[in-house]
């Protein structure tokens, strides 16, 4: 019993520069498991570092930092802060354009870390954030607020638009079904990273996705 919605996705946003270094490793390293340290960083690093220290609830000895984020949702409310450029904590200034989508099924990647072992949680919030409420068990979905989450109106539902879904770890490239892009530049320049790519996700222009 899953109590999500039917074909529900999970989205990680990450910079087009990064996309190489995925495909090569078949994963999605989370920010502690992470040993490239030439990747494009887009967020911002004191919250990084903190969620380091922020442990899971749902799991004894497991910390935000050592898992990797999706959001529930594309057109994020972090997507809307590098399109704004403006916020003091931002070292990354290079707008939303080159962030990209990576979009997977959420009962299927539940499906991967059962098979794989890996430790999963969801928060009803910014897991970033000072005090966030997280569930392991699937039933416990129905907590989440779909409709705040699912809306491009979020100024009076901010928090419950950030809520997360976490996998321990690490996530497998062969899980990523669509890569959704700002316009078709970036299209092009996606196009030619896949070229070699055994496991090819479909490749479409969102901008319903961006700001």
């Amino acid at each position: 019993m899953y109590n999500i919605p039917e074909n529900s996705k999970i989205y990680h946003i990450v910079h087009y520069n990064n996309l190489e270094s995925i495909i090569e490793n078949q994963k999605i390293f989370s920010y502690a498991n992470v040993t490239n340290h030439k990747i494009t960083n887009i967020g911002m690093q004191s919250i990084k570092d903190r969620r380091l220290k922020i442990p899971l609830k749902s799991h004894k000895d497991l910390y935000v930092g050592q898992c990797v984020p999706f959001y529930f949702c594309p057109r994020s409310v972090m997507l809307y802060m590098f399109s704004k450029q403006n916020h003091p904590e931002l070292s990354y200034k290079g707008g939303q354009e080159p962030i990209i989508h990576l979009v997977s099924d959420l009962k299927k990647t539940l499906e991967y870390a059962k098979e794989n072992k890996l430790r999963w949680a969801f928060t009803c919030s910014n897991a970033g954030s000072n005090y966030f409420e997280d569930y392991s068990n699937p039933v416990n979905f129905n907590k989440l607020d779909w409709n705040a989450i699912n809306s491009n109106q979020w100024n009076q539902n901010r928090d419950k638009k950030q809520a997360e879904f976490l996998i321990e770890n690490e996530f497998s490239w062969n899980l990523v079904e669509e890569i959704g892009v700002y316009s078709m530049n970036e299209f092009e320049i996606i196009t030619k990273i896949l070229v070699s790519c055994r496991n090819k996700p479909n490749l479409k222009i969102r901008k319903e996705w961006y700001y």
